[in-house]
């Protein structure tokens, strides 16, 4: 696991709420800081990969454990 300076719990929410709150969190870092997203909703793995490619930030690592999805992500 990546170290990181901000988690986002997005836990039990539908797409799109992980995506639109990840794009506010990401907002609020600074370059070279990495955020952990943690969701539930299956469809955050495409939403949220869609949303990095067009911000241009960068997945550093994804998993999957007991239906939740981490995601550490290098804001460009």
């Amino acid at each position: 696991m990546p170290d990181f300076q901000q988690e986002l719990d997005a836990r039990n929410e539908s797409c799109p709420e992980p995506v639109m709150k990840t794009k506010e969190a990401l907002k609020k870092m600074l370059a070279g800081e990495v955020l952990h997203v943690i969701a539930t909703d299956p469809a955050s793995v495409e939403d949220i990969t869609i949303l990095l490619a067009a911000l241009d930030d960068e997945i550093i690592e994804t998993s999957e454990s007991a239906g939740e999805f981490h995601f550490y992500i290098k804001k460009s």
